[in-house]
């Protein structure tokens, strides 16, 4: 790495009109909650009122949420690396939250674990990772890391989309997605888990915004090279039957669905989060950039609303 010739701060100054330092100025309000402060406990009676059905759901959800957030947090430094060599200095500045959130995530689902998902023993299972079938494997104990990590050593606008492709649109956009409405439809019409609800409320609220900038992003990534197009669809063919398949595992698992849980219907919810972002992507392709902005801010003054 060269050593520094100038800084920005002290140049040009920062752009606070561009959607990343928005979306910074989101994350610094509504960011910083603590998940050791949430109250668990309600949910520690709503627990021991679950049928054995029940609790090992909300162990399943959890076991591939609690990874999920992990892998996110081991495997996102060199997107951030990468951008912060293209000196792109305000998307860098919210790409710091990030980090700290996904963490946050982590120390959430694994507080929830040790204090509330407990066996009759007064633990929590010893190996969640049953739980992790061959779908989920291949998207987090493989495709995650192969293409966050590619970007060491490979910083171009290609490996960037198939990066963003895996990390926001699939594991944020479509798996994350459907995991918290699994959760809300699973309790929230019960009043069961009132801080377990609430951490995943706050845990949504920060990982809209980091789909906010993955579609930035990867809009921006194509506004300026539209045959990225391609790139961007094959990571998408690829890795959404696994991403389906996650989806479909979880619900192969029961005889009876707890909760009374469709799998239809998340399916469907899952393929129209997908849907309406790939078509707001694939306009970008014949956006400026300056359009690619303007996008931008009115999703996010959407978003406030």
């Amino acid at each position: 790495m060269s050593p520094h010739s100038s800084f920005t701060t002290t140049t040009r100054g920062l752009n606070r009109r561009l959607p990343p330092m928005r979306l910074f100025e989101r994350a610094k309000k509504l960011g910083v909650w603590n998940p050791s402060e949430i109250d668990f406990s309600k949910d520690k009676a709503d627990w021991a009122s679950l049928t054995d059905l029940e609790q090992d759901l909300i162990w399943r959800l959890t076991a591939l949420f609690v990874s999920g957030e992990e892998a996110v947090t081991l495997d996102l430094l060199p997107l951030i690396g990468v951008i912060a060599s293209e000196g792109r200095i305000e998307e860098e500045l919210y790409l710091t939250t990030f980090l700290f959130e996904e963490a946050k995530h982590t120390d959430f689902f694994r507080r929830f674990l040790d204090e509330v998902a407990v066996t009759a023993q007064g633990s929590p299972p010893t190996d969640l990772s049953t739980y992790h079938g061959e779908n989920y494997r291949r998207i987090f104990y493989e495709e995650l890391s192969q293409a966050m990590q590619a970007l060491r050593h490979d910083p171009s606008p290609a490996a960037q989309v198939r990066a963003s492709v895996t990390y926001n649109m699939v594991v944020e956009g479509v798996l994350a997605e459907t995991g918290y409405h699994a959760f809300f439809a699973a309790l929230q019409r019960r009043s069961q888990m009132p801080g377990l609800l609430k951490g995943i409320g706050l845990l949504k609220q920060d990982e809209s915004r980091h789909i906010a900038y993955g579609i930035y992003l990867l809009s921006r990534l194509l506004a300026q090279h539209p045959d990225l197009w391609d790139v961007l669809q094959a990571q998408m063919n690829a890795l959404l039957p696994y991403a389906v398949g996650v989806i479909g595992d979880a619900f192969a698992a029961y005889t009876v669905v707890p909760f009374g849980l469709v799998e239809a219907d998340f399916l469907e919810y899952a393929m129209n989060q997908f849907s309406r972002r790939i078509e707001r992507l694939e306009k970008a392709r014949s956006a400026s950039l300056e359009e690619i902005d303007r996008i931008a801010h009115i999703t996010i003054d959407q978003d406030n609303a």
